[in-house]
Parts: structure tokens; C-alpha cells; sequence
């Protein structure tokens, strides 16, 4: 049966050229979400989750980035083919983007209404006062008493920020939206209070969603998919069903093991050796291999992309070995 895509992207290259040689961010990455569907892309930093999110948008910098990609389609439309204008009116109404810090994503000298409304502007057929209207509407679906749209960010607190931040990425109801690690900078109880009112709000206007995040217990909780990124590429794709319970990449076992076991306090935790290599020179075959447990000869050539089923992907020449399996410790 056809997919319904609302995000369609083949081999996607980023990268940085630089007076200190060529940063490698994205390598060939292939990504596909369906409609209504929540995907989180996790990894380590540097694994270039931020930069992909960004590529989507068509924000890479150039120079120094150049963004290269076989096939980039926003529910049917080809992204690789737009504009400048054009980009202009699909940022904001089809495909948006919670940014990282919301301490410096808004602007200090507008207040947060006018701030929300000029996306409502921009995009939607109405006037400035219908804009700052449905402002205040905004306002009050994240949370926040609408006769508070006339304050400016200082008087908001991280929390109330994000949420301004929120309400002005749905406020056109955006297709798809990106999230890049909205709740970072949040204390816990806030944090759960975010991720809560961004799953209402999805339910409600049936949007897709991009969750970045190094958070796992985070992904199980607002996602369907999730995707593993490593070295700027996606090493095992699936349903949580089948990343989180049967698991087939080396790096997403070191990410398991490397969470604390709740059930045994006085238990070690078991950290993944080494480091993230650098973007500059990146081994070849499986970035990975300097650090995986099972490496052989054949992880220092290229790796494709293995289906195991329907839903589940994963780049590891280790899966086709006999007898190979995953050593998942039980939490």
C-alpha cells in the first residue's frame, strides 16, 4: 500500500567548507515520515540532528554550507525548487520549527502578541487586527491569559517563553514541525508540562512532528518512530516496538546501556567508548567501527541500508552474521 508522506527526503548531504578543512554535518541521509505521524531523531551531539532540521527548512548558510539532495518533497511539493519568496511563505504556514533555546528565539523589543501575530500576518489572508485576534487565541490554547499578549519576553518565565515559542510555530497550523529540543533549557516539572500541551496540540491540528532529542525516555513518550543518527546519518529507523525492544544497531545498544538501571541504584553505568569522530575526517565504512564491540573487516566498508521488516531499517554489515545479536541489558 502507497504511503501517505508528508516528508519525503533521498540522500541528503550537508556540509561546511571551511579555511579548517570540509565538515561532513549530513552524509546521505534518507528520511520519510507519514502524515499524522511523530518521529524522533536521536543521537549523540554533533550527530548532525540540528543541522538536518535546519536543511529541511533550507536555512543552511552558503557559504559556508552547501546543501546537496537527490529528492526533498514537503507533502508533494519540491522543496529543492523554491525560491527564495517562495521559502519565505512555506517557513512559518507549512512547515515550522520550535527552536532550541526559547531564551533567545524570541525578540525582546516586541511584545509576545505582536510577535505571534506577525506569523498570522505573513501568512493567513487577514488583517493586523484579526492577526493579533487570533494572537491572543494562540496564547490561550498554550496556556498563557490572553491580556498577557501586551507583555514583552523579560516578563515571562523559561516556561511561559517556550510556550510563546509554541504558539507561534502552530499558529498556522503548519503541516510539519520540526522540534529541536524544546524543553533543554526547562526544569523537569515544566519540561513535562511542554511535552504534554505539544501532544494535545498535535492531536488537535493533526500535525506531523520531528522531535529531536537526546532524550529517549522523551521519544517514548511523545513518538511513534524514532530514527538513530550517528556521525550524520540515520544507523536504525522504526517503530519504538522495534528500536526499543529489538534493537539491531551496535551505537542505539550503547545508547540503552548507557542509561541508568532504576530498579538497581548502586548499578554501573556501561558508557559507549571513545568519542563521536570528528566531522572532518570520518572513517570510513561504518563511522561507527572505531568504537563498535563487534567490529570486523567488514564494517570498514560502506554500509547499506538492511530492511529487517516493513518499519524497520538499520546500516550494520554485523545483522547479516551468523549467531550476531544484540547485548541489550534489562532495565
Amino acid at each position: 500500500m502507497k504511503k501517505d508522506l508528508i516528508l519525503d527526503v533521498k540522500n541528503l548531504v550537508v556540509r561546511y567548507e571551511t579555511e579548517d578543512g570540509i565538515v561532513n554535518a549530513v552524509n546521505g541521509l534518507d528520511l520519510e515520515i507519514e502524515r499524522g505521524k511523530a518521529i524522533g531523531l536521536v543521537g549523540e551531539t554533533g550527530a548532525g540532528k540540528t543541522t538536518t532540521a535546519l536543511s529541511l527548512l533550507r536555512l543552511i548558510p552558503e557559504p559556508p554550507g552547501v546543501e546537496e539532495c537527490d529528492h526533498m518533497k514537503l507533502d508533494g511539493m519540491d522543496m529543492l525548487s523554491l525560491s527564495s519568496k517562495e521559502l519565505e511563505e512555506v517557513r512559518g504556514k507549512d512547515i515550522s520549527m520550535i527552536f532550541q533555546d526559547p531564551m533567545t528565539a524570541l525578540n525582546p523589543v516586541f511584545t509576545v502578541g505582536d510577535q505571534i501575530a506577525e506569523s498570522i500576518h505573513l501568512h493567513e489572508d487577514v488583517s493586523y487586527v484579526e492577526a493579533q485576534r487570533r494572537a491572543v487565541g494562540m496564547l490561550e490554547l498554550v496556556g498563557i491569559p490572553g491580556e498577557r499578549a501586551n507583555e514583552y519576553p523579560h516578563q515571562f518565565s523559561g516556561g511561559m517563553k517556550q510556550r510563546v515559542v509554541i504558539a507561534i510555530a502552530l499558529a498556522c497550523h503548519p503541516k510539519l514541525l520540526i522540534a529541536d529540543e524544546p524543553t533543554t533549557a526547562l526544569d523537569v516539572t515544566i519540561q513535562a508540562q511542554v511535552l504534554e500541551l505539544m501532544k494535545d496540540l498535535r492531536k488537535q491540528y493533526k500535525t506531523s512532528l520531528i522531535m529531536i532529542t537526546h532524550d529517549l525516555g522523551i521519544v517514548a513518550d511523545i513518538c511513534d518512530e524514532v530514527a538513530v543518527m550517528y556521525s550524520g546519518n540515520i544507523v536504525e529507523k522504526g517503530t519504538l516496538e522495534d528500536v526499543f525492544n529489538r534493537t539491531k544497531h551496535p551505537y542505539t545498544e550503547g545508547l540503552f546501556n548507557s542509561l541508568p538501571n532504576i530498579n538497581d541504584r548502586k548499578a554501573m553505568l556501561t558508557p559507549i567508548k571513545g568519542l563521536m569522530p570528528d566531522p572532518t575526517n570520518i572513517p570510513v565504512g561504518c563511522p561507527f567501527h572505531p568504537r563498535c564491540p563487534y567490529v570486523d573487516e567488514d564494517c570498514k566498508k560502506p554500509q547499506l541500508e538492511r530492511a529487517i521488516s516493513d518499519t524497520h531499517f538499520v546500516r550494520c554489515s554485523a545483522y547479516d552474521r551468523p549467531g550476531f545479536h544484540i547485548n541489550r541489558k534489562e532495565k
